[in-house]
């Protein structure tokens, strides 16, 4: 029997999001029900709705999500009704050719519930990142449920499902900060300030946070910058330069993806020095740099996909340091709101008033 629930649905590209009755069907062979209790306000669902991924209308929105298993499928034995879980958007296959070489956290063929939720009249509905949260029940693959400590709370606890965690293994695994490491950090949004965190967290000797407004740089020194950077007043390259004993960083980090902010990544570093883009740049942009200085600084140019995380194995970590206090996930949550005030978190996000808007269900 579907079961009707309230959600937030992109019914057509630009246009406000409306909140409507959907259907969602029982789990079927590998797929798991949940009823979400918390979901953070995503640039990715921003995109979804400006029709900027595909034009795959009516979108389901939301994907950075906490809830609890209501019921499970057929074949599904790790997970029971009563588990706490945060979503993920990749569920490593176990098959694909990246799988089979030891690197799941790169798997080609991610899993995704096989049946539709539906809007009323059976029209199917596009869930973002295959998970579709901004409801107060959805179903995903079994894979997608990650079982952590049901002690962290929920508006904190989902947000590692997409923008901590990809920031957070922007620094931790694409770019392997480690002790004693230089690191700077452009953009001090969300993603930004997990890089931050995750670097701090490794060790870094100094973790520079670079961004273009000042609340944002004071903001990131609660998630362990040392230093900050106005680029808009002083050259980035220079005062990293200065702060790293005229060498530039051993890691940079690049949560804006933006032509500008890439080359400044790519001087930023070190000889030989890691640039790890985790910002999403639009499909349109150009990057122009001279070959000889790609082949004369040597090093790595690097993209984070999804911090190149394992979800079994990562989420359960960054929950436990979470609940000890190393990493500061109720610092990300800027406001709770109800399901009918996305449109406004939106609005809210665009104009960087918020780092995290959280639904809260």
């Amino acid at each position: 029997m579907p079961h009707e629930v309230h959600a937030v649905v992109a019914a057509k590209q630009g246009a406000p999001v409306e909140l409507q009755t959907i259907l969602v069907p029982d789990p079927g062979p590998g797929e798991v029900l949940v009823a979400v209790q918390a979901c953070g306000v995503c640039h990715t669902d921003l995109h979804y709705r400006d029709g900027a991924i595909n034009d795959d209308f009516p979108f389901l929105l939301g994907h950075e999500a906490a809830g609890v298993i209501e019921a499970v499928g057929p074949g599904v034995t790790a997970l029971a009704p009563g588990d706490y879980v945060v979503l993920a958007w990749r569920a490593p296959c176990g098959t694909c050719r990246s799988c089979r070489r030891g690197r799941p956290w790169y798997c080609f063929d991610s899993g995704n519930a096989g049946q539709p939720m539906t809007l009323r009249d059976g029209t199917p509905l596009a869930p973002a990142l295959g998970i579709g949260a901004f409801a107060e029940k959805t179903l995903v693959a079994a894979g997608q449920a990650v079982k952590v400590d049901p002690h962290a709370r929920p508006e904190a606890a989902g947000l590692i499902g997409c923008g901590v965690m990809a920031g957070y293994g922007a620094a931790v695994h694409t770019g392997a900060v480690g002790s004693g490491d230089t690191v700077a950090v452009i953009g001090c949004g969300g993603v930004g300030n997990a890089a931050i965190a995750g670097a701090s967290i490794a060790g870094a000797r100094r973790v520079i946070a670079v961004d273009i407004d000042d609340r944002k740089l004071d903001g990131a020194t609660r998630f362990g910058a040392t230093h900050t950077v106005n680029s808009r007043g002083t050259d980035p390259i220079e005062a990293v330069r200065q702060l790293t004993g005229g060498h530039g960083a051993d890691v940079v980090i690049d949560a804006v993806g933006r032509p500008e902010t890439y080359r400044q990544g790519f001087y930023l570093r070190d000889l030989a020095g890691t640039l790890v883009q985790v910002g999403v740049p639009d499909p349109d942009m150009r990057i122009d740099l001279p070959l000889i200085d790609l082949f004369a600084r040597g090093g790595a140019l690097k993209s984070s996909w999804y911090g190149d995380c394992l979800p079994s194995r990562d989420f359960p970590v960054l929950i436990d340091r979470y609940l000890s206090g190393r990493l500061d996930l109720d610092g990300f949550v800027t406001e709770t709101i109800a399901l009918d005030e996305v449109e406004s978190a939106f609005d809210k996000m665009r104009d960087g008033r918020v780092l995290r808007s959280v639904v809260v269900i």
